[in-house]
């Protein structure tokens, strides 16, 4: 099924499959049972991409069938946020009689938010000049007559800001709004009303634990943030210096005072808690100090490897955050050795297809 042709109707049935499958796939760890939460059955994403095509004086978006790779016309985006859906028509309206906007575009992104910010990448194959920037600039301020936006122009090794490259999240989470600047072209959870209730999933799952809190992947903070307010420190890592410095931006927007960033990978954190190497990050800094009986992981699709596993099964409790099944499965069956699934949820950040992004809440056994 094409994203464009979504029935609502399947919704029900397609999460009870995906939920069917996963609670076989981890039958073997006998979990209590899965909890479930659901996504909207539309206007679910804040972020989408979509190629472009140029056909005569014709431009409109498009994207390609994952089945035969054929490419197809879209003017209308089920999955993507109303904001998304209203931007995206009278944008390609705006660039299609503009020869300098079109232009080799080839590809147009969009990141938008429940508070009703946008940010438009227009991407290219040539370089960005003068007159396309003054060009984009009107284009920007007819778009702002009507939406909160900002627009971004790329191309290779090249970025043009006419304004700023971020739009600033609120979520709600228990009755509280956190902020989180968003920065183009970085990682977002892609389906904020069931971001929230990860979150939140995750704040039941650690109340009343206590002590500090270890975090790897920490990106912009998401999870980082809220939790704060169940442990004494927080000690988060992140490779990516974007995130990092957005993680920051975060920490201050929200007021929050016992949270540390570190730009580390999992994989220099590993080695540094086990006094294999030094690193000048962490000069100042004595690890032995926190009482870290918690730690939370979100990593990448590729899970984590056997060090950071062996790193993490220290911990009392661990809080494991997957958006690859296949990969926490490998993981469980080293963490189990030491530690009991006390949790297990299904989030449905992505309806209608087979991903399924999974939460596990380990303690020591």
């Amino acid at each position: 099924m094409r994203p464009t042709e979504i029935d609502t109707s399947q919704y029900d049935s397609l999460l009870q499959k995906k939920r069917d499958a996963i609670t076989a796939q981890f039958a073997t760890f006998n979990p209590p049972p899965i909890q479930v939460y659901a996504s909207e059955p539309v206007h679910y994403r804040m972020r989408a991409e979509f190629r472009v095509w140029h056909q005569g004086d014709d431009l409109f978006h498009i994207m390609f069938d994952p089945l035969n790779k054929e490419k197809y016309r879209v003017d209308h985006f089920p999955p993507a946020s109303k904001l998304i859906n209203e931007v995206m028509a009278e944008l390609i309206d705006l660039l299609r009689p503009n020869p300098t906007l079109r232009r080799k575009l080839y590809q147009i992104d969009y990141l938008s938010t429940m508070s009703g910010q946008i940010l438009v990448s227009l991407i290219y194959h040539r370089q960005l000049d003068e007159q396309w920037e003054l060009e984009a600039r009107g284009l920007k301020e007819q778009l702002r007559a009507k939406f909160h936006l900002d627009l971004v122009g790329r191309a290779r090794k090249q970025k043009v800001l006419l304004d700023q490259d971020f739009v600033v999240e609120s979520l709600p989470v228990h009755n509280r709004q956190y902020q989180f600047k968003q920065i183009e072209n970085s990682f977002t959870q892609p389906n904020a009303v069931v971001n929230c209730k990860m979150i939140e999933w995750a704040l039941d799952c650690t109340k009343g634990i206590g002590g500090d809190l270890v975090e790897l992947y920490c990106g912009l903070g998401n999870f980082t943030l809220p939790l704060a307010q169940h442990f004494d420190q927080v000690l988060a890592t992140e490779i990516s210096k974007s995130s990092v410095a957005a993680a920051q931006w975060n920490i201050d927007a929200n007021h929050i005072d016992n949270v540390k960033v570190l730009r580390l990978s999992s994989e220099e954190f590993s080695q540094a808690m086990n006094g294999e190497q030094t690193f000048k990050r962490l000069e100042g800094l004595d690890l032995a100090a926190f009482n870290c009986r918690t730690v939370l992981v979100d990593p990448p699709r590729a899970g984590l490897d056997d060090d950071t596993c062996a790193m993490i099964s220290r911990f009392d409790n661990i809080l494991y955050i997957s958006c690859n099944p296949d990969t926490l499965l490998e993981n469980l069956q080293m963490l189990t050795k030491t530690h009991r699934i006390e949790r297990f949820a299904l989030f449905d950040q992505f309806p209608y297809t087979h991903h399924a992004e999974c939460g596990v809440f380990l303690m020591k056994k």
